[in-house]
This record gives structure tokens, C-alpha cells and sequence, in this order.
């Protein structure tokens, strides 16, 4: 080799190695924020009617706020398995309740391998141990909301006198104190509340306690024009609340309609005054991050495991496919890639978060993801070949509210959704009937749609590999 050429092989050399090495530092950091049950129209952000949520909505103002983010299968334990594998329920081996395989793919192991720093800590609902995790700290099962126990690496810690939402906030700002500085971090941090039995903590136990909370326009809904499925739903504000739920004996001498406008309100400030506490926590991993001059760099993101219903048509819950239980908040923030006060309403699922994870991160996902990155969204680009429907499939009957399985589609105005077991359909105009009050199925008017619907329904089972009972669908 000529002598004269090594010293600017030398500087290639460095050149090419700190670049790399900027590269890795620079990856940014992900602190995943899910709270359960959360519905999107409880934050303010989203326009809420009944609270204020000053944290979380901070993170919409200085980032991207996406208006159409839906869930594949509305129920804890699927959700949760459907945002660490990319993959729908008959995917990924949960549809239901039962036991996650962690020794399938999931983001945490990719971004673990590529040399972030991962940690989950709080509701992981998902029976099995957590894989993919340099550090976990659990809620065994559906956990406490006081005097917890969590399980971390294995051991079982009681915390008497502790709260569940400020001991999850607690542990998140100590994993990323205590991470190795030199690495990128992932951090999932799982908040227990807003759960049924909605137990606030003493701080904000009386935070409502004067409040009258607007009945919303669907709590009289008398279930007519609809499938037979939303009669059966054992999920009514006036008749399935119990007293766990509302934790006081009824004054006497109540009508019907008062004892349920005070069953209502009894639920309404126990569940708003458990996401004070979960926004309160919000803002202090926040205010960490700002701190520890991590912001910058940091993605941060918060959501729910999927809707819920705040007596909209009499409920409280979730499971069906209607828009309380369907929609998702997500507010994403991450300063240097996202301009803030950003709104965005392309349709993104909870199936598309591992995806962005991992370009963020640099990485490609495996094929086998059903996923997407909104990575293009953020960037302020919509892709000519964007998702314009999405797929929704609901498993779990009796348990524990009757909610009849179904499936659907779901576009930019309609909505289709199929009763399997009952042999019954809905067919909503979202545009003319957004309370979704009203099936438009039988009518004649709508039967090019209703073809339409039916068509991209078996379209997008077919092309999701839902085999499961599969035939295409005919009236």
C-alpha cells in the first residue's frame, strides 16, 4: 500500500466511526405513556366536556395530535399484545384474555438488539413474564390501585400506603435516572387507572365532588334500530353499575331517571378524578425529561389501550366497534422532528405504533408486521397509498358484558359491522348519524354502500389472513 495514502485511510477511518457513533447516540429515546381505559373525549385536548388535562394535552400543543386513531380489537389484554407484536389478535395469539407468547417478535426485543435500553412498568395484563425488557416492574395482573404489589424481575414488592398511578410515575423517572447513559432508552410505562373500579387516590378523591358532569347526548339511547347486540350488553349506567362501582347508597325517594343520573355522576368523578392523578404523573415525567436535558431528543407519546364509554348510549365499558369504544387518543411529541400544534386526521391504528417505533430508531420491521409507520404523517406527508379503512374484530362472549362477537370496517364516513354469532349487520352513515343512533343497513338508499362495505370488508380480511371461520361474507 502506498505509505502516502494511510494517513487519509486515517481519517476515513474516523471519519466513518464517529459518524456512526453520532448516529447511535442521536437515535432519540421513546417513553411510551398508555393509560387504561382512557377515552379520548375525557382530555381536553380532544375537546372534552367533562375535565381538564393540562399535562397531557401539553404533549398535543407541542407535538402531533392524530384525530382518527383506532383500536383492532377494543379490550385490554388484545390491545396490548397488538401494539408490542404490529400483528392483529389472530396474529399474534390473542384475542381475548389469554396468555401471550413472549417468545414471538415483538419491538422491545428489535430495539433491544439494535442497543436501546427497554423497560416496562405498570399494567402488562398479559399473564406471561415480560421478554424483550432489560428492566420490568409489573402489576400482577390487573393490579391494585392502593397498597399495591408490583412484580420487578420476578420479585414481588408490596408498597402499603403507596398508590398505583404515583408509584408507575415513580419507577418510570428512576429507570431513566438510573439507564445507562451512553444508550437510547424505550420506555413503556403502563398506567393502571382510569380501570374499573376507578378508586382515586386522597388527593384528588373530592376533585369532583361538587361538579355536575353533563350527561352526554347518547345516555337516553333506546337501543331501536340497531342490532339486538346493544339491547343484550350487560354494560347499562342504570342497571349494571354496582354498588362497588358507585361506592354510596342512592338517596331515597329516587325516580328511575335521578337514580340514574346519580349512578352516572357517582361513576363520572371517581373515574375523572383517577386520570387527575394519571395527568398529574403525566406532567412529571414531563417535567424529568425538561430537566435532565432529555426533551429534545425524546419521543414521547400519549394513548390508551383503547375507548371507553362515559354513559354515551347508557354504557360504561368498551368492546364494540361504536366510535367511544373504536377511538384511540394519540398525541405524539417529539421537538426535533415534529412541529407543534400539529393535528392530523389519517386513520392510524394501534397495530402501526411497533412500526414507528423502529424507524425512529433506524430499524425496518419484519414482514410479517401488519402494521405502518406514521413516521410520513409526522413528517407532515401523507403517502398517496394511506389507509383510507381499517379492520376491527371483537372476540369475547359472554364474558363479561354479553358483548356480542363481531366484526367491521370502518371508512372515512361509514361504517359496517357484522354480529357473526347472531347473524345480524349495521350499516352507519358517520356523517349523518355520528352518535351512530341509527342503521342504515336495510335501507335501499344505502345499498350501493352497503355492497361497498361488504366488498372491502372480505378485501381487508383476506388481506389481513383472518381465516378464522373465513368466507367471504354475503348478505
Amino acid at each position: 500500500m502506498n505509505p502516502k495514502l494511510l494517513p487519509l485511510l486515517a481519517f476515513i477511518s474516523v471519519t466513518f466511526f464517529t459518524q456512526a457513533a453520532d448516529q447511535k447516540s442521536q437515535r432519540p429515546n421513546i417513553v411510551f405513556i398508555m393509560a387504561d381505559d382512557h377515552a379520548a373525549h375525557a382530555i381536553s385536548a380532544y375537546g372534552s366536556k367533562v375535565n381538564k388535562t393540562p399535562n397531557i394535552d401539553r404533549i398535543g400543543k407541542e407535538g402531533m395530535r392524530f384525530s382518527n386513531c383506532f383500536v383492532v380489537n377494543s379490550i385490554c389484554t388484545p390491545s396490548r399484545a397488538a401494539i408490542l407484536t404490529g400483528k392483529y389478535s389472530h396474529i399474534n395469539g390473542v384475542p381475548v384474555f389469554n396468555r401471550f407468547d413472549g417468545s414471538q417478535w415483538t419491538v422491545a426485543k428489535d430495539l433491544q438488539k439494535a442497543g436501546y435500553h427497554t423497560g416496562m412498568i405498570g399494567k402488562w395484563h398479559l399473564q406471561s413474564d415480560p421478554t424483550g425488557f432489560d428492566y420490568w416492574n409489573i402489576l400482577p395482573g390487573q393490579g391494585k390501585y392502593h397498597d399495591p404489589s408490583f412484580i420487578e424481575m420476578g420479585k414481588t414488592n408490596k408498597f402499603p400506603g403507596g398508590y398505583a398511578t404515583d408509584l408507575i410515575a415513580d419507577f418510570a423517572i428512576n429507570f431513566m435516572e438510573k439507564r445507562p447513559k451512553d444508550q437510547p432508552f424505550f420506555l413503556m410505562c403502563h398506567h393502571k387507572a382510569p380501570h374499573r373500579g376507578w378508586e382515586p387516590d386522597a388527593k384528588h378523591a373530592r376533585q369532583f365532588e361538587n361538579a355536575e358532569i353533563p350527561e352526554p347526548a347518547t345516555f337516553n339511547d333506546d337501543y331501536k334500530n340497531r342490532a339486538a347486540a346493544a339491547t343484550e350488553a350487560t354494560m347499562r349506567i342504570d342497571r349494571d353499575l354496582t354498588p362497588n362501582d358507585v361506592k354510596f347508597t342512592p338517596p331515597p325517594g329516587l325516580s328511575p331517571a335521578e337514580l340514574k343520573h346519580w349512578k352516572y355522576e357517582r361513576y363520572m368523578r371517581d373515574y375523572l378524578a383517577c386520570i387527575a392523578s394519571v395527568d398529574d404523573n403525566v406532567g412529571r415525567v414531563l417535567d424529568y425529561l425538561e430537566k435532565n436535558d432529555l426533551s429534545k431528543n425524546t419521543i414521547v407519546i400519549y394513548t390508551s389501550d383503547q375507548g371507553f364509554f362515559l354513559g354515551d348510549h347508557n354504557w360504561f365499558d368498551k368492546r364494540f366497534m361504536y366510535e367511544e369504544s373504536l377511538r384511540m387518543p394519540f398525541l405524539i411529541r417529539y421537538p426535533e422532528k415534529i412541529k407543534a400544534g400539529k393535528v392530523n386526521d389519517a386513520m392510524i391504528l394501534n397495530v402501526d405504533f411497533a412500526p414507528t417505533f423502529l424507524e425512529y430508531a433506524g430499524l425496518t420491521a419484519p414482514k410479517e408486521v401488519q402494521g405502518r409507520s406514521i413516521a410520513p404523517l409526522l413528517r407532515g406527508e401523507k403517502p398517496k397509498d394511506w389507509r383510507t379503512s381499517m379492520y376491527y374484530r371483537y372476540y369475547h362472549y359472554p364474558a363479561d358484558h354479553r358483548v356480542q362477537p363481531h366484526y367491521g370496517v370502518r371508512n372515512e364516513r361509514y361504517k359496517l359491522i357484522f354480529y357473526n354469532r347472531i347473524n345480524e349487520w349495521e350499516l352507519f352513515d358517520l356523517q349523518k348519524d355520528p352518535h351512530e343512533l341509527k342503521s342504515v343497513y336495510a335501507d335501499p338508499k344505502y345499498a350501493s354502500v352497503q355492497k361497498k362495505m361488504l366488498a372491502e370488508l372480505n378485501r381487508l380480511r383476506a388481506d389481513l389472513n383472518d381465516k378464522d371461520q373465513f368466507a367471504d361474507i354475503q348478505k
